[in-house]
């Protein structure tokens, strides 16, 4: 059975995640652990009790996830599947989780890098006012149009119907107020710090770019898809440009997903919590098969 492997975004956390992986497996256990000692302050802790304002902070939420994800994968591994996905994807932050997966980083590595990735995004919040805004019910011509008439940027292409947009306050108030005369159904304001994937990110994709060539990097070993183009990306060059540009970029998450595929894709295996990929997938193609991995009790759903 061909499979993918999804991995997930800023958004999809939840207090109490890992902590039954971490319980479970010694896998995972071993690299919350290593996480701890990495980052010099316990992302297990924060992860399995929170508090939630602490967890939903973007310098804490894009290394948690990235441990999530790559924690309930060791479990996967170590439950005994066999598992060889023919391609591993993940949203915005998940697609560090995704090179990691495919072997690109080391889990130390590539905590490293959604830590930084995480920090400096935080610090671009902290200095730009933004804001974002999902658009439901129209189209990518209409998106484009109202991007343009209120200044804002294009910042997710999620799934047929459902676009987040992203730009300064003033901007996303302005299509807030319009977007239903443009034609979508709903326009609704995101619970977000800032405006990820938007032109106010500048500053963080400057600095992330210097410190990605400090990372050392190993070949893919399967295919991975990458947000900015939704094409696959191999060599060290092309994807740390990708994830450097990924940063001030729409996520092309639709085209990703069609992309995987295309491959022959039988099944989606989503490690992360809440089932955010997995609603997606539904609304873009309901034939798609996604199985989450998120607690140790997924597990035996997953056999066969």
């Amino acid at each position: 059975m061909k499979t993918a492997f999804l991995f997930a975004g800023q958004g999809a956390q939840t207090v109490g995640m890992g902590k039954s992986l971490y319980e479970y497996s010694s896998a995972a256990k071993a690299l919350y652990e290593e996480a701890d000692k990495v980052l010099g302050w316990s992302l297990s802790e924060i992860s399995f009790g929170g508090p939630e304002e602490t967890l939903t902070e973007t310098k804490v939420c894009q290394p948690a996830l990235f441990c999530h994800g790559m924690a309930a994968l060791a479990t996967l591994r170590e439950s005994g599947s066999n598992e060889n996905p023919v391609a591993t994807l993940g949203l915005s932050l998940g697609e560090v989780t995704a090179l990691t997966a495919a072997g690109v980083f080391t889990f130390a590595n590539g905590l490293r890098v959604v830590a930084r990735r995480g920090e400096l995004m935080q610090k671009a919040c902290e200095e730009t006012p933004g804001a974002m805004a999902c658009l439901i019910g129209g189209d990518l011509a209409k998106a484009q149009e109202l991007c343009e008439e209120c200044d804002v940027d294009m910042a997710n292409l999620n799934c047929p119907g459902q676009i987040v947009i992203s730009g300064h306050r003033e901007g996303i108030d302005k299509a807030l107020a319009e977007g239903k005369a443009k034609g979508f159904k709903h326009v609704i304001p995101l619970k977000v710090a800032g405006a990820y994937h938007s032109r106010l990110m500048e500053s963080a994709r400057r600095a992330f770019g210097e410190f990605l060539q400090e990372i050392p990097t190993q070949d893919v070993k399967t295919t991975v898809f990458t947000n900015t183009t939704g094409q696959a990306v191999v060599g060290r060059a092309a994807i740390l440009e990708a994830l450097e540009k990924q940063v001030v970029s729409p996520v092309r998450w639709e085209d990703c997903m069609r992309n995987a595929a295309a491959l022959g894709v039988e099944r989606f295996l989503e490690f992360g919590p809440g089932g955010v990929l997995a609603g997606l997938a539904k609304r873009t193609d309901r034939s798609w098969k996604v199985l989450p991995v998120n607690e140790a009790s997924d597990l035996p759903a997953l056999s066969g």
